[in-house]
């Protein structure tokens, strides 16, 4: 296989990851089979066992000197957490949408808070991301449930904080692994909160472990092998296809229906941060 194949499948297996993360969450939780507290340790910490096991075979060389940090283990909890519990109302397409919105939004606005100067078409396009989703939100038969849009939103946001902190690090899959270490015990204080709440079966268990384990940590791990092969521009790009082919598993896997109103947003949402993406300076976008 050509490296330029090898770059293009493994991408689109990463992508391929993220959106199941979306399915097996909202398979898992729709199915009453787990709790949310529940989902999100057993994902946290299968994620950790993972990662960890993929830093022991993988990355060669002394691992001290890079490490996380509490901080970014409570915002990749926070994450996961309002993830959790957003998807016990959300669908899959819907949640998905609100969080790789909420992801890109937040990281175009630390952007302009450090400093950078967006062009008229970097506006336009943050405008028209920030409408898609005041229409997406806005009241309706078809629109979704505002508790779960508003945890999700937290949880995209909590994501791109993490995300930010995560830049330039020199080994991110050591430091991930040691982020999601860190998450375990917040989220064990979580579960332990919300112990009269408690529902786990084996279906739910199942779903946790292929999201912590498989969607996350291996995910995670394709994603940071073909990175370095992309341009800033076009990993973000190619991100945006996430929560459309989330919608489509959810179309196809859990029959979830897909709305007017979702697919108008989408094409909103989506085309507006495509406009701040491609609009950004050479000298931004490395």
């Amino acid at each position: 296989m050509s490296g330029s194949m090898r770059v293009v499948s493994l991408t689109i297996l990463a992508m391929l990851a993220f959106a199941a993360n979306s399915v097996f969450g909202r398979m898992a939780l729709d199915s009453g089979t787990i709790d949310a507290a529940s989902f999100t340790f057993i994902r946290l910490l299968s994620g950790a066992i993972m990662l960890w096991l993929l830093v022991r075979f993988r990355v060669k060389g002394p691992k001290t000197g890079n490490r996380g940090s509490w901080f970014s283990g409570a915002m990749l909890f926070l994450y996961a957490i309002c993830f959790s519990y957003a998807y016990l109302s959300l669908d899959t397409g819907t949640g998905a949408l609100i969080l790789f919105g909420l992801v890109q939004l937040t990281m175009i606005g630390w952007g302009l808070i450090t400093g950078e100067r967006p062009s008229a078409m970097q506006w336009a396009g943050t405008a028209m991301a920030v409408g898609g989703l005041i229409y997406l939100l806005s009241p309706g038969v078809t629109a979704p449930s505002l508790s779960g849009a508003l945890l999700m939103a937290v949880a995209g946001m909590a994501w791109g904080v993490y995300s930010l902190r995560g830049r330039g690090v020199s080994q991110p899959l050591v430091v991930s692994a040691d982020n999601f270490l860190r998450s375990a015990p917040m989220a064990l204080v979580a579960l332990l909160l919300a112990m009269p709440f408690w529902k786990v079966g084996m279906q739910g268990v199942v779903l946790a472990v292929l999201s912590g384990a498989l969607a996350s940590a291996i995910g995670y791990a394709i994603w940071y092998t073909v990175l370095p092969s992309l341009t800033t521009t076009g990993a973000a790009s190619v991100q945006l296809s996430v929560p459309v082919i989330a919608a489509v598993f959810g179309l196809v896997l859990i029959a979830e229906p897909v709305t007017a109103r979702l697919v108008i947003a989408s094409i909103v949402i989506l085309g507006g941060i495509g406009l701040v993406i491609l609009a950004r300076r050479p000298s931004t976008a490395r």
